[in-house]
């Protein structure tokens, strides 16, 4: 008990230094990178388990009835489920791909209609591939009048400036798309 105490105090303190501003709940929620906070759910998981097993043998020494070892076993299977259940929900977004904090997404957008050619954002979508990187693509509908070296311009511009801005994302895909014209014509 002593050492996985340990164990779980370093990693506490390490996810409290990695937390930042969020409160704890919202930073297992939003966090990308799933490793600090399984190591603390598993240490929890584990130490929890330690009282349970320690309580229920010594009350089975105590009383002489054996079926208090036999429900710490149980309550111990039912916390490791548990454990294994919310980590699997809290991780998931990652497994299958999750998108950007609406933070990056917003300044992307932010960014991207900032450039004299862009006429308007209509996407920007963002896939996690890993804790430290992310795959934007975008679509974008520029002005009638730029040119198409303009426009390459721009968009070479605009890989670079999200890039620099969001270090996380590694690839910028940029769809450009026509206005669309009404057919009244």
């Amino acid at each position: 008990m002593i050492f996985e105490g340990l164990a779980w105090y370093f990693a506490f303190k390490e996810f409290t230094k990695s937390k930042g501003k969020w409160s704890y709940i919202t930073a297992v929620q939003r966090a990308k990178d799933p490793s600090i906070f399984v190591v603390l759910f598993e240490d929890s998981a584990a130490l929890i388990g330690l009282v349970v097993a320690f309580l229920g043998i010594y009350l089975g020494q105590i009383t002489g009835i054996v079926y208090f070892d036999g429900a710490a076993s149980i309550i111990i299977g039912l916390i490791l489920a548990g454990t294994a259940a919310w980590l699997a929900y809290e991780t998931k977004g990652l497994l299958i791909g999750e998108s950007a904090n609406e933070s990056i997404v917003q300044g992307i957008r932010e960014l991207a209609s900032g450039y004299d050619n862009v006429g308007h954002v209509n996407e920007v979508l963002t896939l996690h591939m890993g804790p430290d990187f992310i795959v934007v693509n975008i679509s974008l509908e520029f002005m009638d009048e730029a040119m198409a070296d303009e426009i390459e311009l721009t968009i070479e511009k605009l890989d670079k400036g999200i890039k620099t801005n969001y270090s996380q994302v590694k690839r910028v895909f940029v769809e450009a798309e026509a206005r669309k014209v009404s057919s009244s014509n």
